[in-house]
């Protein structure tokens, strides 16, 4: 039997690849191997993650191909209509992260607006003990409005937590009409109530061309100076630079990013050196239940290759 050949380009969950590699001629290789086109012209399926980029370049030398699977949410690194024009269906994992991205925004809220004061090493003198307790004072969540800017999955997960693990005020803006779709308080307002209103905007947009720096300078200069901004979705979505200048006129509390663009950020990035800003290695999706659900992509594209309808192609 000629098992069709799937190349693995960024690596896998050991028991989706596992799955996979009975199945299938399984080769993982880096889209910057040296050897990486003589295997992409035999491939009839590749799987990809966040940086191989599927262009119509790169589809050109990949004449078998049917299939390509993202092992996640976001789509921004493949062309979907040159798949198309070529027949090479695309499929993901929608839904493979959805708790652990909306649980780690909320790790990152109660970290920014409640102060830990850890200590560790050694306990706080008596003075300073109490000097500290004295002095600091965090925010409360129930208190608070949060806006959510893009009610997809996991903008939806996270106004769930809000409202129901909370008693939040919820807000958001989308570019369809969810609120039907949603069982939780939640009000739709125009994003420039959003931007005023919310002491807690956190972004959860796709990366389609009009969202490179939708929250630049005017939409932040429309925030609250005590309001804290998050961005768990792309980077290219949020101008850093315009957020630098905030934060250093103190327009704004915080911020907390966990996405950037380039990835990973260079030396100069804007948002270096601030005390009030949270920076993380793209970590918001990476529990062991959510890396695994997102390599179980493999089985939509074995499906494709055989024929059969994928449970979650790209829309």
């Amino acid at each position: 039997m000629n098992l069709p050949t799937i190349l693995v380009t960024e690596g896998s969950d050991p028991t989706p690849l596992a799955w996979l590699k009975e199945r299938a001629n399984v080769i993982e290789i880096s889209a910057t191997h040296p050897d990486f086109e003589k295997h992409l012209a035999q491939a009839e399926g590749l799987v990809v993650r966040t940086y191989t980029l599927v262009t119509p370049g790169f589809l050109a030398k990949a004449p078998k191909l049917k299939v390509v699977g993202r092992g996640g949410v976001g789509l921004d690194n493949i062309d979907i209509p040159a798949c198309r024009a070529q027949g090479v269906e695309v499929v993901y994992t929608p839904d493979a992260n959805t708790r652990a991205v909306g649980d780690f925004v909320f790790g990152y809220i109660l970290q920014m607006l409640r102060p830990w004061c850890f200590f560790r090493e050694r306990a706080y003198e008596p003075k300073e003990f109490k000097r500290v307790r004295d002095a600091v004072r965090g925010r409360q969540l129930d208190e608070l409005t949060i806006g959510i800017l893009g009610m997809g999955r996991v903008g939806r997960r996270v106004g769930r937590i809000a409202t129901r693990g909370f008693d939040m005020r919820v807000i958001y803006n989308d570019l369809r009409d969810v609120a039907s779709e949603l069982e939780f308080n939640a009000i739709p307002v125009e994003k420039r109530v959003l931007y005023s209103e919310c002491d807690i905007l956190t972004i959860h947009v796709d990366m389609r061309p009009e969202n490179r720096n939708l929250v630049g300078a005017e939409q932040i200069a429309l925030m609250k100076p005590d309001a804290i901004l998050i961005n768990a979705s792309r980077g290219e979505v949020l101008d850093a630079a315009a957020l630098a200048d905030a934060l250093r006129a103190k327009k704004l509390a915080g911020a907390a990013l966990d996405v950037y663009a380039p990835e990973p950020p260079p030396a100069d990035f804007p948002l270096l050196g601030f005390e009030n800003v949270l920076l993380t290695p793209h970590l918001a999706s990476r529990t062991n239940t959510a890396t695994e659900n997102m390599s179980w992509v493999v089985r939509d594209v074995l499906e494709v290759i055989n024929g059969r309808p994928a449970k979650y192609p790209a829309p």
